[in-house]
């Protein structure tokens, strides 16, 4: 059996120049998050640009993190498309590779709960690979009770969700239910381990997956204080992240380490030189990000 729990960074998917997979920089990327200890990845979300890929190109990235994972490790493939038949697709796919299970984001638009609930619905139906639905309020305003994320969460087949917000009560009171919850706000993350989570998914983990594996463990431990302090150094990085969009961000980051994972894919866009300059200055004046990009980069 799979244990849902731990850390996952939601990777990164690097291209070329003219928007393609980049399988042997992902491979790269890959390898160093699992050689710091990451208890598996989260493929194809937001931070993976799987909404901007084709379906065909999305298959093609889940295939090499299976393959590319430990047999130990959890692949947890995002799924989520503007079409649910696009979506059930790629969840049989998901199955058929071996992926531990399928995610996905609520359906992009003005939707009702009752058609999210739908969409869900057949999504946890089209394989048997458990699904993982992902509250994210500023995604989608129409799912924002408690009592309509239990009714998802009862939903034969989802096991939980990915949990993106900053109300830890909400968090708590779903954990009561046993749902597997995996906590997607980087900058606090220890505060929802404290509140339930079985464990973080998060973007900046592709680009300091020790740090959060690390704390991860010390939370494990019982060592809140230790953990708290493991937070600081964290922020210190997201701090100097959030002044750019995420993505483009996250794939500067990387480049500084020796990992060219190229540029977001339109209509995502990505650093402007200025920005890049701006960055390469934030990141020179921080005693921690200039330790950390230079012993990364080695």
């Amino acid at each position: 059996m799979t244990s849902f729990q731990g850390i996952l960074p939601a990777v990164s998917t690097p291209f070329d120049a003219e928007g393609r997979f980049r399988a042997d920089s992902f491979e790269r990327l890959l390898d160093r998050c699992y050689s710091a200890g990451v208890d598996g990845m989260y493929v194809c979300g937001q931070t993976g640009e799987g909404l901007q890929q084709s379906a065909a190109q999305r298959k093609l990235v889940a295939e090499i993190a299976v393959k590319a994972s430990p047999k130990d490790k959890t692949v947890i493939v995002h799924i989520g498309a503007m079409s649910t038949a696009e979506a059930v697709d790629l969840a049989q796919h998901a199955a058929r590779i071996g992926a531990h299970a399928v995610s996905a984001l609520p359906p992009i638009g003005n939707y009702s709960f009752g058609e999210i609930k739908a969409y869900y619905a057949a999504l946890a139906a089209a394989s048997d690979v458990p699904l993982l639905i992902y509250y994210f309020p500023a995604f989608a305003p129409n799912l924002n009770s408690l009592a309509q994320i239990l009714e998802l969460c009862a939903i034969p087949n989802i096991i939980g969700l990915k949990f993106t917000a900053n109300d830890l009560f909400l968090l708590s009171e779903i954990k009561k239910s046993g749902a597997t919850i995996f906590y997607g706000t980087d900058e606090m993350l220890v505060a929802g381990l404290i509140m339930g989570a079985d464990g973080g998914i998060g973007s900046f983990y592709n680009v300091a997956p020790e740090l959060f594996v690390q704390l991860y463990r010390q939370a494990q431990a019982g060592n809140w204080e230790q953990a708290r302090q493991t937070q600081r150094p964290i922020n210190e990085l997201i701090s100097i992240g959030l002044n750019f969009p995420v993505q483009p961000v996250v794939k500067s980051m990387l480049r500084r380490q020796g990992i060219e994972c190229g540029n977001c894919l339109p209509p995502r866009r990505s650093l402007t030189a200025e920005e890049e300059t701006r960055l390469d200055q934030m990141l020179a004046e921080s005693t921690f990000a200039r330790t950390l990009f230079a012993e990364t980069s080695q």
